[in-house]
């Protein structure tokens, strides 16, 4: 039988904070073919407080979906579950052709524009996140870059009944490797029955906070939200002064998989088109052209 939560957790359960928290969301299903379904997150869902996130698919996948497919403007993240069973074929433009693994990640910051492609090997069943992450506007015509972490190289917080990944950033004075573009934290967590987990936040910060599988009660503005499996908030740092600590606590019988992704607003305007996104119509109408003429590159 598991201890219930301390009196310091009870505290910091009831305790007021300066953070902002807002409405539990369910993810949109979607299915393509016979091997992709998704719970799909949008931007446009969270009245802006998801910046600098522009999209999150949770996502399955079983057989090859999208085929070669063009980026630009944004970064374009995979981050694969553990619970992934076989191996993701990553391909694009910058030469890069190798195996993402369960747990691991691959951040590709499009910039100017690059050619990806990424399918489950033969018997590969794919559980992950695909998240589409914005970029400043100076930065939208930067050159291409990439970033593969592996899952033995993410270090990992440990507490009494919690287990989080740090996937990228900082937590719990643990810290793992940077992105290529801007600073973000990414945890992946479990956190067991009746069990806790804290993380605070740097200033300025928002902090997009999903349910992969279980319940969570998530503790910020001195309140509690109940998140369930295929839900997501978010949190905004009211005061910039003053870094917030998120609490995170599960209240079932059964084990609860968390994601959480923490970075500053970018706090700009954009107009996103499918794998684009530009400042303007009329760049996204550019670099359709230019796409479609060749200039964002080829795979091998």
């Amino acid at each position: 039988m598991k201890p219930s939560l301390s009196e310091t957790e009870h505290t910091a359960f009831n305790m007021a904070s300066s953070v902002n928290t807002r409405s539990a969301k369910s993810g949109k299903e979607i299915k393509i073919g016979q091997g992709f379904t998704a719970l799909t997150f949008r931007e446009k869902d969270f009245s802006g407080a998801m910046d600098p996130l522009v999209m999150v698919d949770h996502y399955r996948m079983t057989e090859p979906t999208f085929g070669p497919h063009p980026h630009a403007g944004l970064s374009a993240v995979s981050l694969l579950f553990e619970d992934s069973e076989g191996a993701f074929h990553n391909r694009d433009s910058l030469g890069n052709d190798f195996d993402l693994m369960p747990g691991d990640l691959y951040w590709l910051k499009a910039g100017s524009g690059v050619i990806h492609d990424e399918s489950p090997r033969p018997g590969a069943n794919i559980h992950g996140l695909q998240v589409f992450v914005n970029l400043p506007s100076e930065e939208r015509k930067s050159a291409p870059t990439s970033l593969h972490v592996k899952a033995e190289n993410m270090p990992i917080f440990e507490g009494k009944g919690s287990r989080v990944r740090v996937v990228l950033g900082e937590s719990n004075r643990i810290t793992g490797q940077q992105s290529p573009a801007l600073p973000i934290t990414i945890l992946d967590g479990q956190i067991e029955s009746k069990s806790f987990f804290s993380h605070q936040l740097n200033t300025q910060e928002n902090a997009w906070i999903y349910a992969v599988k279980g319940e969570l009660l998530v503790m910020a503005e001195g309140r509690q939200v109940r998140l369930s499996s295929g839900q997501a908030i978010t949190v905004s740092d009211l005061l910039p002064a003053t870094p917030s600590e998120i609490h995170f606590f599960n209240p079932a019988d059964v084990p609860a998989h968390f994601a959480l992704f923490a970075a500053k607003p970018i706090g700009e305007t954009f107009v996103q088109k499918g794998p684009f996104v530009m400042d303007t119509e009329a760049e996204i109408a550019q670099v359709q052209a230019d796409f479609s003429a060749g200039k964002l590159g080829f795979l091998d």
